[in-house]
């Protein structure tokens, strides 16, 4: 009964985490022209990049965030009106240290003990003893929230992703858009951190020219 139960804690755990939504703070300076027969063609800002999979892959994104904006895609770069210019990346991950309450406890059907109470009865909840950090003692019941005596420290790696947009006129190369969206994360996956960048970047598209706004997307409604 105990593991049938730790292992749906962890399910529960897992299915949160996927559920957490992705944020970005977004800035935008535009004057971008009304889609009024404008085409465009994309290109990296990085020559290393140009013609592998995976920017291919990441433009295609854009792309399709700009026709659904009534933009049209031009049959070559000569006959496009607009060059769009990506470029996008994640930074070395940085340590960061922080503390919680101690979480040692679970649930089973059974007796328990209670330091303050003595023995009982209580369906799925018990004390036991926590010891961490030099702290000895202490109980945790998971119904009533917390342990005491001491708090966990605990480190996490956080990593800071950025998708930069600019896009400028092909004849004269005046710029009539440049964006930029970044957030912080767990996670060091362009796979995964590009696609919500670029959705984070065309939430409100063009914006308002001079504004940094924070974009929250909700992954349940991306399903």
């Amino acid at each position: 009964m105990i593991i049938r139960t730790f292992l749906s804690l962890a399910l529960l755990a897992a299915v949160a985490a996927c559920a957490t939504p992705f944020t970005a703070n977004v800035a935008r300076f535009q004057q971008l022209p009304a889609p009024t027969g404008e085409s465009f063609t994309i290109e990296s800002k990085d020559p290393t990049r140009a013609g592998s999979l995976e920017f291919a892959q990441y433009a295609s994104y854009v792309e399709n965030e700009l026709t659904s904006q009534g933009y049209t895609k031009a049959a070559s770069a000569d006959a496009a009106t607009m060059i769009v210019k990506l470029d996008y990346g994640v930074s070395e991950g940085r340590e960061k240290v922080a503390t919680r309450p101690s979480t040692f406890g679970g649930h089973y059907y059974g007796p328990y003990f209670s330091p303050y109470y003595g023995h009982g009865y209580y369906p799925y909840r018990y004390w036991r003893p926590s010891y961490a950090w030099g702290h000895y003692g202490g109980y945790y019941d998971p119904f009533w929230g917390p342990g005491w005596g001491y708090d966990e420290v605990y480190s996490y790696t956080v990593y800071r992703s950025y998708l930069d947009m600019d896009i400028v006129r092909t004849k004269s190369g005046e710029p009539v858009f440049e964006g930029r969206a970044e957030t912080n994360s767990r996670s060091d996956d362009l796979t995964q951190l590009v696609p919500n960048l670029v959705e984070a970047m065309f939430t409100g598209f063009p914006g308002t020219s001079g504004e940094t706004v924070r974009v929250k997307l909700d992954p349940k409604k991306k399903g």
